[in-house]
């Protein structure tokens, strides 16, 4: 269809791996299943293909793509006519195929170590979509039961530096959300009674006096 991208299946791979559009909204634009963009997020379907950049093919421009990623309900629409090749400034790196997989598992671990981030805070740092991380957070996703969450730092899908430049800034937008350390409760030094001489001891002290007594 004139409507739709050169390349459907590596665009649709692209746009998964980039950015946090609806499964919906990527089917749509790509003209596929959303089962199948799904699974493109699941690494399940395009296991080895490589992602095909609409921007850089002029066939859409990352304003487009900013716009539908803050409108859910919107439709991305493909560029009338060729311009030139743009070069992405900032976003989320290219998720390598090898690691698509483990993207549940980076979800799990930030939502449960740091809750104030944002689903579109977490899309960017691991380039995933925001029906895979509603579906982890909500414990519906179809691989729940082999999920295990990971630090998106140890497997290579964002730099530490991103990581706590995204978590300095979702603490101060949502604070409340901030898991508090909880400090252990200070320990009471226990008073040492002061020590008594013993019966025993007491007793012999008096028979040495008796003792030395006599002898005198």
């Amino acid at each position: 269809m004139a409507n739709q991208p050169l390349m459907p299946m590596a665009t649709a791979v692209w746009l998964v791996d980039n950015t946090t559009l609806t499964f919906r909204q990527i089917a749509t634009f790509c003209g596929l299943h959303e089962l199948e963009v799904q699974g493109i997020a699941d690494g399940t379907v395009a296991v080895r293909m490589v992602g095909h950049d609409p921007i850089k093919n002029a066939q859409l421009t990352q304003e487009e793509i900013d716009r539908c990623q803050e409108d859910e309900t919107a439709d991305l629409k493909l560029l009338s006519n060729a311009v030139p090749a743009q070069r992405r400034t900032k976003g989320p790196r290219y998720t390598p195929v090898s690691k698509r997989k483990n993207k549940p598992d980076a979800i799990s671990w930030l939502v449960r170590n740091h809750p104030e981030l944002s689903d579109g805070q977490i899309g960017r740092l691991i380039g995933t979509t925001k029906p895979t991380i509603e579906a982890v957070r909500s414990k519906t996703h179809w691989d729940m039961p082999n999920i295990r969450p990971q630090d998106p730092v140890g497997l290579g899908m964002c730099s530490q530096v991103e990581l706590d430049t995204a978590v300095a800034k979702a603490a101060k937008a949502r604070p409340e959300k901030v898991i508090q350390t909880e400090q252990p409760p200070e320990q009471e030094t226990p008073e040492v009674p002061e020590e008594t001489p013993s019966n025993e001891f007491a007793a012999a002290q008096k028979l040495g006096n008796l003792l030395s007594g006599d002898a005198s």
